[in-house]
């Protein structure tokens, strides 16, 4: 049976990154190291090909989608844009501590959300309804392979709603410019609405102990996940 193939790839570093800031709909680009470190990956590891690029029409992710797909114009999306963290947004948890709302929300309290910011619930319906618009598009089209370039929050969220095997969202947590492969077989995905991972991105060309480096854990396991091939 024929598959597909899809590929979530996280934006490069921002200055607000480095800086530990929360950042959702604020549009900054990448800062000079996130635009360096990024080229590096580029250079010395392989990023899976991809016949359509998404992205975030965020400038980091616009620009991320532009270095390692040079030949793609990528196609915006409103639904990839990351979690609106309303007034926390640019601003570190050391400088939130003492807002009134910024602790039971840290906490996951049901129902607190961030003051003019956006509910959880709604964040999942609206990236969720993005993502499966386009599988279903790739499952329509016969377009075998597509990359998702998006924020961290977003990848977590899709990651813990679809992957297999499953896991909870901060077992999704990925390093800026890197990402996951997800395998769609019709089938699993018309029935369940899942999706296998299969391998984490980039693929390593030269150094297989790269996972140590870039993602601080021991390498991915192909038994566990499976092969991508």
């Amino acid at each position: 049976m024929k598959s597909y193939k899809i590929h979530l790839i996280r934006n490069a570093l921002t200055q607000e990154n480095l800086e530990g800031r929360y950042l959702g709909h604020t549009d900054s680009p990448l800062c000079e190291m996130g635009k360096e470190q990024l080229e590096q990956l580029i250079s010395e590891y392989k990023f899976p090909d991809a016949q359509v690029v998404f992205s975030s029409p965020l400038k980091r992710c616009m620009d991320t989608a532009r270095m390692v797909y040079p030949q793609k114009e990528p196609v915006p999306m409103a639904d990839l844009i990351e979690y609106d963290f309303g007034e926390f947004d640019g601003r570190t948890a050391e400088e939130l501590k003492t807002h009134p709302v910024f602790p039971k929300w840290l906490a996951g309290e049901q129902g607190v959300d961030p003051p003019f910011g956006e509910n959880q619930e709604a964040f999942a319906r609206r990236i969720c309804a993005g993502f499966e618009k386009i599988v279903d598009g790739l499952l329509k089209s016969g377009v075998e392979s597509a990359a998702i370039v998006t924020h961290g929050g977003v990848i977590m969220a899709l990651m813990s709603r679809y992957a297999l095997p499953e896991a909870q969202p901060h077992e999704w947590i990925t390093p800026s410019g890197c990402g996951y492969t997800l395998r769609i077989t019709p089938s699993i995905w018309m029935s369940g609405r899942k999706l296998e991972a299969c391998c984490k991105i980039p693929e390593p060309e030269r150094d297989m102990d790269y996972e140590r480096m870039l993602w601080g854990q021991e390498p991915f396991s192909a038994e566990e996940y499976g092969e991508c091939e």
